[in-house]
């Protein structure tokens, strides 16, 4: 996932990414249908830290999605969104791994590659990451220090190949999750970011990420 620099180009974007009000029972971050019609959002852009980014948003089995795919490289799409997780704990999302990077196991730097990685900014030295993983246990969840002062809550939701090619719908209580991982209560949600890579081991991956959203519990 490379961990190291997530937050420097996350964090200054402008535009809140939230479409839903805040009286709703939940907030639309990612709908994908939209996107089909109208392209990557304002407040959304890409980013490619490595190689040649290879994205598509298109129906897939009747599901509008975003479609990634990496050879030897890693980008995500990112966008600003400002959710209160007291109001909104429940992240849920739909994602499906098609090819995992081989050899990738985020605990170390040279193999530290996943399919598909879910990253959640709340300030610059605090997020959590939500990944699929090739080699790490699920349920993992680690800390990881990339850069000085800033500090990166791991959490393996998948791991392996088990389960490729299946649509599978997630959902995490991120307020629970932040007191569990940093023992307080958590500031408000800054930024998600929705990534691939497979620089590190040389391989190749592919993931699809559909209806992502906060919800009330």
């Amino acid at each position: 996932m490379r961990i190291s620099r997530v937050l420097t180009f996350i964090l200054p974007l402008l535009c809140a990414a939230a479409a839903v009000p805040a009286a709703e029972d939940s907030l639309v971050i990612a709908d994908f249908s939209a996107w089909m019609a109208k392209g990557i959002p304002p407040g959304w852009e890409l980013k490619v830290k490595s190689g040649k980014a290879e994205f598509e948003v298109k129906r897939d089995g009747g599901i509008p999605a975003l479609h990634l795919k990496s050879a030897n490289s890693s980008y995500s799409l990112q966008g600003e969104v400002k959710v209160d997780v007291k109001q909104y704990p429940v992240l849920s999302w739909k994602w499906k791994a098609t090819q995992l990077p081989q050899g990738g196991d985020f605990r170390k730097s040279k193999t530290d590659d996943q399919a598909a990685q879910l990253f959640v900014a709340f300030t610059k030295t605090k997020a959590i990451v939500y990944i699929w993983d090739s080699t790490a246990p699920q349920g993992l969840m680690e800390s990881t220090s990339p850069v000085p002062f800033m500090t990166v809550k791991v959490v393996v939701v998948r791991s392996g190949p088990a389960e490729l090619g299946k649509w599978i719908t997630e959902t995490r209580n991120v307020y629970e999750d932040y007191k569990k991982l940093y023992g307080n209560e958590p500031p408000v949600v800054s930024g998600l970011r929705l990534q691939i890579n497979s620089q590190h081991t040389g391989t190749s991956a592919e993931s699809w990420f559909a209806d992502v959203a906060f919800k009330k519990q």
